[in-house]
């Protein structure tokens, strides 16, 4: 489309472009195919476009072979026009503030790209959203100011290099992809602006720490960055030279002076995460659940000997069943969806006992629990002889950082969608007791 075809669709429609909107459209076709190119999107995946403004890159997201387009547009009168133009099953408009679009009604169509050329105002905070624990998202292909831009990809000793870098670093891989100059966008904006790529680190890449002593201890060491990081952070002399002597770096060291993973050997030191319980013990029992012996949990699971274990649904109000995503650091399962809260039985314990010390454990609440129903050991379950309870809270949760990456309620709906199509994204007992036990609580749990 070009300039004057722009403005007259655009005066058709009621819009003059705003600035605290961050309305810049882009008038380069080849540059607009050259960002969803970049992309590579394949069939079966959930392509996101935030800020699609007048299509300029929707119409190549369309011809993609994407199974699934969500554009999330925060003007209403151009969110009408895109609904007009591309709204089937296929493509779904939503008229909303990208940074505060609820990330759970994305979830089970597939793996989420997303795309934008995000509004210069808004993209630390859209960023922010979309690469939140919880986001579905696992690439990210955006435009935005080239100042943005610079600070995300910057090196220690750098002057860019802050707490935004460091904070989307741990978990995120950032690669600048070109400059875009000004003249390519109208209204033409006062700076040039940037294409960036953002990916998921390997797990492997991530060091162990607690997330939110993370996020803390970053923004607290960035406050001020002229002061040397051991006085900011108020660390006594003696700790701070044997920290400083386990980084490799002068005790005058300064926040910017820090790695990424110089931060997270930092969080470990000084927040330790609870070791996992080592010297677990567990019932050992026969195929009619009767306990033989006790035995520590490796040994009874490198035998694969039956055991017994719980599972926790604990649902709100409107119905819906809160779900975790389990650590990226579990032995088992790590990084996949399951039940509200999950766990073994120890040795000497009843079920009962167990799910309301798992829930207390892994959650942080306590709540009157009732049986539903009852899974045999298999090898689907791990040899495991499973009791599923069931409990109603509104939360709020403190979740167990060694346990869960994250954690949020989802309508049955989304919950039956997401199976259907995406069961590799749950642990395989949580889809037996969905299928099977949920019909048990019908009658139990309002709105299910």
């Amino acid at each position: 489309m070009s300039k004057i075809e722009l403005r007259a669709r655009l005066e058709e429609l009621g819009v003059r472009p705003s600035k605290m909107l961050g309305q810049n459209f882009l008038l380069d076709p080849n540059l607009a195919r050259a960002i969803v190119d970049a992309m590579a999107i394949k069939e079966g995946d959930h392509v996101l476009e935030v800020g699609p403004g007048m299509g300029a890159l929707t119409q190549y997201i369309i011809s993609s072979p994407a199974a699934q387009i969500t554009l999330i547009e925060r003007d209403y009168r151009l969110a009408a026009e895109l609904q007009r133009r591309y709204g089937s099953d296929r493509v779904r408009v939503i008229q909303a503030d990208a940074a505060k679009v609820p990330l759970q009604e994305l979830y089970g169509y597939g793996a989420v790209k997303l795309l934008g050329n995000l509004p210069y105002s808004a993209s630390t905070a859209i960023i922010a959203h979309f690469t939140s624990a919880f986001s579905p998202a696992s690439r990210l292909v955006l435009m935005l100011q080239r100042e943005v831009a610079e600070r995300l990809v910057a090196t220690p000793g750098e002057s860019d290099y802050g707490a935004l870098t460091v904070l989307l670093g741990r978990r995120w891989c950032v690669k600048k992809l070109r400059t875009v100059p000004p003249d390519v966008f109208w209204p033409r904006p006062a700076v040039e602006s940037a294409i960036v790529e953002i990916g998921e680190r390997p797990s492997s890449e991530v060091m162990i720490c607690d997330e939110e002593k993370f996020r803390q201890l970053v923004r607290l060491g960035f406050s001020s960055r002229r002061k040397q990081l051991g006085s900011l952070l108020k660390i006594p002399t003696s700790l701070w030279k044997s920290l400083t002597e386990k980084l490799g770096c002068e005790p005058t060291v300064r926040a910017e002076d820090l790695s990424i993973n110089d931060w997270s050997l930092l969080v470990q030191n000084l927040h330790p995460i609870a070791p996992h319980r080592a010297m677990e013990c567990y019932d050992v029992v026969d195929e009619n659940d009767t306990v033989i012996e006790s035995q520590h949990r490796d040994i009874i699971h490198v035998n694969k000997l039956r055991h017994r274990a719980v599972h926790v649904w604990i649902f709100n109000s409107k119905g819906e069943l809160f779900l975790q995503k389990r650590s990226l650091w579990k032995q088992n399962h790590p990084a996949l969806w399951c039940s509200s809260v999950a766990g073994h039985v120890d040795a000497g314990e009843d079920y009962l006992t167990a799910a309301y010390r798992e829930v207390k454990e892994e959650i942080g609440v306590s709540v009157e629990l009732k049986p539903f129903y009852r899974i045999e050991a298999s090898e689907t379950t791990g040899e495991e002889f499973i009791e599923c309870f069931y409990g109603f809270s509104e939360g709020p949760f403190t979740m167990c950082p060694w346990e869960l990456e994250t954690g949020f309620f989802f309508s049955q709906e989304v919950i039956q969608r997401w199976l259907a199509s995406h069961p590799e994204e749950f642990t395989p007992v949580f889809g037996v007791i969905h299928s099977k036990g949920t019909s048990f609580l019908r009658n139990k749990v309002p709105l299910l």
